[in-house]
């Protein structure tokens, strides 16, 4: 019997221990990507409060071209890190999901690095 391999079964063991070590406060909060196959987005967690602090995708109104390649990335990593400066916010904890930091999670990683956020 052959067995389907489950990538994304696996992304979230990943997830889960990462997530078991890294958590977001106040202070520092987590900075967390999701990549699905069309879209990318970026949210800043405050883990202690349970609440998003802000938000980033390639979903919203202002971007109108396609959100699955490193340069949208690169564009949600500037748009989370403008965000985040404009709400004080300048040191977070980089959480890529269980993703490899590789391709759009790192396009997104640096870009917001640029954008002036520390991590």
């Amino acid at each position: 019997m052959v067995k389907k391999f489950n990538s994304n079964a696996k992304r979230l063991q990943r997830h889960a221990r990462v997530r078991a070590k890294i958590s977001g406060t106040a202070e520092c909060p987590r900075l967390n990507v999701f990549r699905s196959a069309k879209n990318i987005y970026a949210q800043v967690i405050d883990d202690v409060a349970g609440v998003t602090l802000c938000s980033a995708s390639t979903l919203e109104k202002e971007f109108n071209q396609y959100g699955g390649n490193c340069e949208a990335a690169a564009m949600v990593g500037k748009k989370i890190a403008q965000v985040c400066l404009e709400k004080g916010i300048e040191n977070v904890v980089f959480d890529r999901g269980g993703y490899l930091y590789h391709g759009r999670v790192k396009a997104l990683a640096d870009a917001a690095r640029e954008g002036g956020l520390k991590f």
